[in-house]
C-alpha cells in the first residue's frame, strides 16, 4: 500500500490539527492562522525544501479522510466526524499564494513544490513514458479508431497532446512535463494548460512560465468542482487538489463533485493522472470504482438523458501506478507516504 498515515511527532502540526473550521470566523483570521502553520514556506528561516515538503506531507497525511467505500451519491450530509483542515479553504490558498507572490517579486523565489521536487519529477517522467507506452501500443487504447478527436487518433496523426494540470498552483509540473516532452516519440507536451481556483496562484504560474521562458504555458482561473472549461484534454493532472478538496468541512460530496467534474473533462482514451498523499492507490482505485458505478447506475434510470460516453461503459478504468516511491514499514505493513495513479477514460 502507499501513503500509510503517521501521527506527526512535531507538537505545532498537532495543533494546526485542532483547530476547526468552525473555528476560523473570518478570511482574516484563517490568514493569520495560516502564518503559523508548518506548511507556509518561511523564505527568511533555514529550512530547506525537503524539510518544508515533508512538512506539508506531515500536516495533510494527518487529516485521514473516510474509505472510499463509504461514499455514495445519496448522501446529503457531510460525515461529522471527518477531519477537516484549513487547506479545504479557498481563503487559506489565496491568503498563501498572496505571499508567495510577494515573495518572488521581492526574492525571485518559486515558493513551494508541492511534495516535493523529487516528486514532481518522478511524476512527469513517469506520465511522459506512460503516454508514450500508449501511443506506441505498449498499452491497450480501448477508443475505436474512428472516433473523432481520440487520443489514439491523435497519437497516430503525431499531434501535440492537451494537458490540463488542475489546481496547478505555482504551474511548475507543467514545467517539468514542457521539459520532459520536448523530444519524444508522438507526443510533444506543448499544448500546456493551468487552472487554479486562486487568481494569486495564476499569477504567480504566470510570472514564474514568463521568467523561466515557457511563455506557451496557459493559465486560467477556474474551480474544478464548478469549472467553466468547454474543452477535453488527452491528459490531465492533478497534484495534490483532491487531497485538499477532501479536507474541507464538505470534502465527501465535494470529492463526488470532483469526479463529476473531471469525468467531463478527460477526452476519451485519455488519461488521468493523480498523485496524493492523503489516500492509498487502493483508495484511489476504490473511489474510482464507486464513481463508475454510481454513472453507471445513473445513466440506467428511466427517463434520464445521461452523456453517452458514460452510458456504455464506466468513465474510468485503472491503467498504471507509480512503483518507484521510497517506502517504509510502519505496523507490519510497507507503504510509501505518496502515491501516484493513472486512470484512462472509456
Amino acid at each position: 500500500m502507499a501513503a500509510i498515515r503517521l501521527q506527526p511527532e512535531d507538537p505545532d502540526v498537532s495543533q494546526a490539527r485542532a483547530i476547526a473550521a468552525a473555528d476560523l470566523i473570518s478570511d482574516d483570521d484563517r490568514s493569520v492562522a495560516a502564518d503559523s502553520w508548518s506548511i507556509k514556506s518561511d523564505y527568511g528561516s533555514t529550512l530547506d525544501d525537503d524539510q518544508r515538503h515533508a512538512d506539508a506531507t506531515d500536516a495533510l497525511s494527518v487529516a485521514a479522510l473516510r474509505a472510499a467505500s463509504d461514499y455514495s451519491s445519496d448522501k446529503e450530509e457531510p460525515d461529522a466526524e471527518a477531519v477537516t483542515s484549513m487547506l479545504g479553504f479557498q481563503s487559506y490558498w489565496n491568503a498563501t499564494y498572496a505571499d508567495e507572490l510577494s515573495n518572488f517579486r521581492v526574492h525571485g523565489h518559486a515558493g513551494e513544490i508541492w511534495f516535493g521536487a523529487e516528486v514532481m519529477e518522478t511524476v512527469a517522467s513517469w506520465t511522459k513514458s506512460l503516454c508514450t507506452d500508449i501511443c506506441q501500443g505498449h498499452l491497450l487504447n480501448p477508443v475505436d479508431d474512428d472516433e473523432s478527436g481520440s487520443v489514439e487518433q491523435s497519437c497516430k496523426d503525431l499531434i501535440s497532446w492537451s494537458v490540463l494540470d488542475i489546481g496547478t498552483g505555482n504551474g511548475l509540473l507543467l514545467q517539468e512535463l514542457a521539459k520532459q516532452g520536448l523530444v519524444i516519440f508522438c507526443i510533444r507536451f506543448n499544448d500546456l494548460t493551468g487552472t487554479d481556483y486562486s487568481e494569486g496562484a495564476v499569477d504567480l504560474a504566470r510570472s514564474l512560465a514568463d521568467r523561466d521562458g515557457f511563455t506557451n504555458i496557459k493559465f486560467l482561473v477556474d474551480d474544478v468542482l464548478e469549472t467553466k472549461l468547454e474543452r477535453k484534454y488527452q491528459l490531465v493532472m492533478d497534484k495534490g487538489t483532491l487531497d485538499a478538496i477532501g479536507l474541507h468541512p464538505d470534502g465527501p460530496i465535494k470529492r463526488i463533485m470532483y469526479w463529476d467534474s473531471v469525468s467531463r473533462l478527460v477526452l476519451p482514451g485519455g488519461i488521468l493522472v493523480i498523485t496524493s498523499c492523503n489516500s492509498t492507490k487502493d483508495e484511489l482505485v476504490l473511489e474510482v470504482d464507486n464513481f463508475n458505478q454510481r454513472s453507471i447506475g445513473t445513466s440506467q434510470e428511466p427517463g434520464t438523458v445521461g452523456d453517452q460516453e458514460v452510458g456504455r461503459d464506466p468513465p474510468f478504468r485503472y491503467l498504471d501506478h507509480v512503483r518507484s516511491y521510497p517506502t517504509f514499514m510502519f505496523g507490519g505493513s510497507i507503504g510509501s507516504r505518496v502515491a501516484t495513479v493513472a486512470f484512462q477514460r472509456n
